[in-house]
C-alpha cells in the first residue's frame, strides 16, 4: 500500500507532495519492517533541519530507526498523540500516523524525492 499523492525519500520517509507546511512520516513498508512500534521520541517544534537531518526516531521491538527529513524547512509541529499511541504508526503510516509537519524553504530542492511508482521500485529491491 503506498499513497499516490505523497513523495518518497529512499530512507522510507513520505511528505506530503504540496504546500508550504507538509506533514511527515514513514512508510508502511518501512512500519513493516520495523514491526511493532513501542515508542516515538519526538524533538521539539521550531527546529530548522536540513534535507536528510535527523527529525525524530521510532523504536520498535526489533530496531531503533531515525526518521529523517526529506527536505529542508522548519519542524513546526509534532503528533504529540503518538506519546500515549505509538501504534498509530502501525496502523494508519499515511494518515492517523504521521509524524511531525514541517515549514519547507522556499524553492526547496524535491529532487531527492520520488513518486508512489518510483518508490515501490525501490521497496521491490530490498
Amino acid at each position: 500500500m503506498v499513497e499516490t499523492e505523497l513523495k518518497f525519500a529512499k530512507s522510507h520517509e513520505w511528505i506530503e507532495a504540496t504546500g508550504k507546511t507538509r506533514k511527515v512520516g514513514i512508510s508502511n513498508f518501512a512500519q513493516d519492517q520495523l514491526g511493532d512500534i513501542v515508542y516515538v521520541e519526538l524533538k521539539e517544534a521550531g527546529e530548522s533541519v536540513g534535507a536528510g537531518d535527523e527529525a525524530c526516531i521510532v523504536e520498535s521491538c526489533k530496531a531503533t530507526a531515525s526518521v529523517y527529513a526529506p527536505m529542508a524547512g522548519k519542524i513546526v509541529a509534532y503528533n504529540s498523540e503518538l506519546e500515549n499511541a505509538p501504534e498509530k504508526i502501525n496502523e494508519s503510516p499515511y494518515e492517523e500516523g504521521w509524524l511531525f509537519e514541517i515549514e519547507v524553504e522556499d524553492g526547496a530542492d524535491e529532487s531527492g524525492l520520488m513518486d508512489s511508482e518510483a518508490y515501490v521500485k525501490v521497496c521491490d529491491e530490498e
